[in-house]
């Protein structure tokens, strides 16, 4: 059993660093680097299935969960540049 739960757990590791870095990517930056990613990744998956929530979307299979995933994961890497660049150009003087 505890072989099965490794398992998801790589699993999702690699899907959350894929969706990060696809965001990056959709964004038109670059990935975070892979522990950035996979943060961004399942970041935005929680993200994204919150979402879903708050506006009534039931999602019922693989895909449109991975597409909220990314959804999640690309608005969550804009709003971080969006903070970045502003917080970090006011801090500036």
């Amino acid at each position: 059993m505890e072989h099965h739960s490794l398992k998801h757990l790589i699993v999702f590791l690699i899907v959350g660093g894929f969706i990060g870095w696809f965001a990056g990517i959709i964004t038109r930056g670059r990935g975070f680097g892979i522990l950035g990613d996979i943060a961004i990744g399942i970041a935005g998956a929680v993200f994204g299935s919150w979402i879903a929530d708050a506006i009534g979307l039931s999602i019922s299979s693989t895909f449109g969960e991975l597409m909220m995933a990314v959804l999640g994961a690309v608005i969550l890497v804009g709003l971080t540049r969006f903070v970045v660049r502003n917080v970090g150009a006011s801090g500036r003087t």
